[in-house]
């Protein structure tokens, strides 16, 4: 039984702290008391046009995307990197953190990492959301940073190490040394545009419109930045957009390959820049600590290959890279005097 005058007692009955990872895609939850991410759901809210009241979030609010009835209106907050619709977002995040926390505790401590690309107005609505839900302290901590940390790089030492965190809406790069950025680039182009980019090409060769979560299924199925050995194919089903009828298509790997050079090279050129732009002591660093991936956007087959080869440094994906942003926001809330000290202030 535990000991009810240890501070260990104490803490674990009062506080419930959240690390979150807000992203354009995704939003991920790790709780503290856990121990894990408890929540890892779509950046969709379903709002009620009358009563603008909550009608589901997440994997529920997606389920309603294109069947949404009269009244009800799905919403993705969050685009190439920015919170756009903010009432919205804050709505969406007052959900995940009810949901991440139903028995409210005091003293919670909340960790939002935000886009690089947020801004102010948008920022000081999160830390709301937050204090309002009853937080006793809340951080927000810039997503590419604690990409790196969650990715286990060394962030802390005087030398340089480079992440490319390629989420849903942005691909953001940064070489970092000494717990600071030298150089940081972001791109509006990754898994999103990815998807757009295979709907494109399937409407201009067969003339057959696809739906975006069919489009993301073609991606993690069939896409690619560097051949592979074995040949890949899979069917897919869409509406011919002429006769209106549903048809059945048998796509391969080569085509989507193609359909994603673009956003593809568009990568590679940021990759490139940041690499130019990098002081030559530390570009000389990243040729033994190479170049790290991280975001969902990562796992296109072959994307590491292709990056190795395009830039002559090693490239590796990291562990989980999809969950690497919420593992490091999660491992700042062990600690405080470090948060505080990279924490984003306004």
């Amino acid at each position: 039984m535990a000991n009810l005058f240890s501070s260990e007692f104490w803490s674990n009955l009062f506080t419930s702290d959240l690390a979150i990872d807000l992203g354009t895609a995704s939003v991920l939850v790790h709780t503290k008391q856990a121990g894990r991410i408890v929540i890892y759901e779509p950046s969709i809210v379903a709002l009620n046009t009358q009563t603008h009241e909550v009608e589901a979030v997440g994997d529920e609010a997606k389920q309603l995307l294109g069947r949404a009835p009269q009244g009800v209106q799905t919403i993705r907050p969050m685009k190439d990197g920015m919170i756009y619709e903010v009432d919205a977002a804050e709505k969406m995040l007052a959900a995940f953190i009810k949901k991440a926390r139903p028995n409210r505790k005091l003293n919670t401590r909340i960790v939002v990492s935000v886009p690089p690309r947020a801004h102010q107005v948008a920022r000081r609505a999160v830390k709301q959301v937050c204090y309002d839900a009853k937080a006793g302290e809340v951080f927000l901590v810039d997503q590419t940073m604690v990409a790196a940390i969650g990715a286990g790089l060394a962030i802390n030492e005087k030398r340089g190490c480079m992440i490319v965190d390629i989420g849903g809406g942005t691909t953001d790069v940064a070489v970092i040394s000494y717990n600071g950025k030298v150089f940081a680039d972001s791109l509006l182009i990754a898994g999103d545009e990815m998807d757009e980019a295979i709907i494109k090409y399937i409407r201009e060769k067969y003339n057959v419109l696809i739906s975006e979560s069919a489009a993301e299924e073609v991606k993690w199925n069939l896409g690619s930045a560097y051949p592979s050995e074995k040949p890949r194919t899979m069917s897919i089903s869409g509406r011919d957009q002429f006769e209106g009828l549903p048809k059945t298509l048998v796509l391969n790997d080569t085509e989507i390959r193609e359909a994603l050079s673009e956003p593809i090279s568009a990568i590679i050129d940021i990759v490139r820049r940041a690499l130019n732009e990098t002081p030559p002591q530390l570009a000389a660093d990243l040729i033994d600590r190479g170049i790290c991936l991280t975001g969902g956007g990562s796992k296109i087959q072959g994307l590491d290959i292709r990056l190795a080869k395009e830039t002559h440094l090693p490239c590796y994906r990291a562990e989980n890279p999809e969950t690497a942003v919420v593992r490091g926001t999660a491992r700042l809330l062990e600690d405080i005097p470090f948060l505080r000290r990279i924490q984003i202030l306004d």
